[in-house]
C-alpha cells in the first residue's frame, strides 16, 4: 500500500465522515474521535497485509458502526440508532450523501477571504442581523451587504462548479 493513497483518503474524506457522524450522534469531539479511531484501526488492518477494495465506503461502515455501539452503550432509546438531521431521521445512504455535500460547503466557506467569512458565517450560522454584525465588527451595514452578497456570489460558483463536475 502507498502512503500517498492513505493520505488522500484522509485528506478527501475525514471532514465528511466527520459530519457523518455527527448525523448519528451530536458531539463534535466525539464525532473526530470516531473517525479517528476508524481511520487508525483502517491503518492497523492494511499494515497487517488485510486488502480493503473500497476503502471508502469501509470507513463509512465502520464510522457508523461506532456510532452506533456508542449510542448503545449510553442505553439510549433505539430510535436514536438512525441518522438524522434538522428535518428528522434520514436513510443512512441520505447521511452519507449530505455529509459529503455539507463538506464541500464547509470548505467553500472555509476559503472565503476572511472578513467575507467572519461576516457570512455570523449572519447564516449565528443568525445575527446586518445590524448587529455591523455594529459587532465596526463595519458599516451596507459593507456587511456587500460582504455577503460576496460570499454568496462564490459560493454560488463553487458549487456549480461541483455541480458541473459531477453532473456535466
Amino acid at each position: 500500500m502507498k502512503d500517498i493513497n492513505f493520505n488522500d483518503l484522509f485528506r478527501y474524506n475525514y471532514r465528511p465522515l466527520c459530519l457523518y457522524a455527527l448525523h448519528y450522534i451530536q458531539d463534535v469531539d466525539l464525532a473526530e474521535d470516531i473517525v479517528q479511531e476508524s481511520y487508525t484501526a483502517l491503518w492497523e488492518k492494511l499494515q497487517d497485509g488485510a486488502q480493503v477494495l473500497n476503502r471508502k465506503s469501509y470507513l463509512y461502515m465502520m464510522v457508523r458502526n461506532r456510532c452506533l455501539d456508542h449510542i448503545r452503550k449510553k442505553t439510549i432509546p433505539t430510535e436514536s440508532l438512525k441518522p438524522y438531521d434538522t428535518y428528522g431521521i434520514i436513510e443512512d445512504d441520505d447521511a452519507q450523501e449530505r455529509s459529503q455535500t455539507e463538506a464541500r460547503i464547509w470548505t467553500a466557506i472555509e476559503n472565503l477571504p476572511e472578513k467575507c467569512r467572519e461576516v457570512f458565517i455570523m449572519s447564516k450560522r449565528d443568525g445575527l442581523k446586518y445590524e448587529e454584525i455591523a455594529e459587532e465588527l465596526g463595519l458599516s451595514v451596507n459593507t456587511v451587504r456587500n460582504q455577503i452578497s460576496k460570499a454568496l456570489k462564490v459560493l454560488k460558483e463553487g458549487i456549480h462548479k461541483v455541480y458541473m463536475f459531477f453532473f456535466a
